[in-house]
């Protein structure tokens, strides 16, 4: 019996020291270069926002990370208010004429997909849908209230098509190996694959979380280093 309640009490020792230990795991605050991120050999350019961080997701439709990601990405975008430019990016899977980069970059110039990109990851991960071609696209588009001429009118414009064979060039430029990937200030690379390697205690419901700490982090140095930057 006393063997019993020391073994107990060991077993509820690991227990507490589990439950002390996990936040810090959670919590990257001091994220490495080459660990839980890595710089950019070559940064790519972005856009004029004053004192904003511009903040890129590299994502897939039918990537179940992504999609898992989602919920905290977006209460983390909302909580940033004027302190960064958020812009996803999707990566075509399968080339150039990948449906799903196509679906994105038509809705996008349509100025829906910020309205429907929750409805086009729940018609993968929710209804189990594939969305494998231009006919898919087009039968989901008419389906959730988007007019089929107009909606096939900007899916065949030129300016559509331009951007679907440059988008793979685009991920190439940042690197991008695979998603989601989080892009800060077009120099920061950061994923959760990596937050997850570097921080092996990390429980997988926490593991967004601790990626968008490492993001927090990362605008926090670039806005240093752009207040520190001499004046043009």
């Amino acid at each position: 019996m006393r063997r019993l309640k020391i073994v107990v009490a060991v077993l509820g020792l690991i227990a507490i020291a589990a439950n002390t230990a996990h936040p810090a795991f959670a919590s990257p605050v001091s994220p490495k270069s080459g660990a839980e991120y890595t710089v950019l050999p070559s940064p790519q350019p972005v856009p004029a926002t004053g004192k904003k961080i511009e903040v890129i997701e590299f994502f897939m439709y039918h990537c179940p990370a992504c999609y898992a990601i989602e919920p905290e990405l977006n209460a983390w975008v909302k909580a940033q208010g004027e302190r960064i430019v958020f812009r996803r990016i999707h990566v075509p899977h399968t080339g150039d004429n990948d449906p799903e980069a196509h679906l994105f970059l038509t809705l996008e110039a349509m100025q829906r997909e910020d309205a429907l990109h929750g409805k086009v990851e729940a018609t993968w991960h929710v209804e189990r849908r594939r969305l494998g071609s231009d006919a898919d696209n087009l039968d989901w588009a008419v389906k959730n209230g988007i007019d089929r001429e107009q909606f096939l009118g900007v899916y065949n414009s030129f300016s559509v098509l331009a951007k679907l064979k440059s988008t793979g060039r685009l991920a190439s430029n940042y690197r991008v190996e695979g998603t989601p990937t989080l892009i800060v200030d077009g120099r920061y690379l950061t994923t959760p694959t990596m937050v997850d390697a570097s921080n092996p205690g990390i429980a997988r419901p926490d593991l967004a979380r601790a990626t968008l700490q490492v993001v927090d982090v990362l605008v926090a140095n670039a806005q240093q280093a752009h207040r520190a930057a001499p004046a043009k």
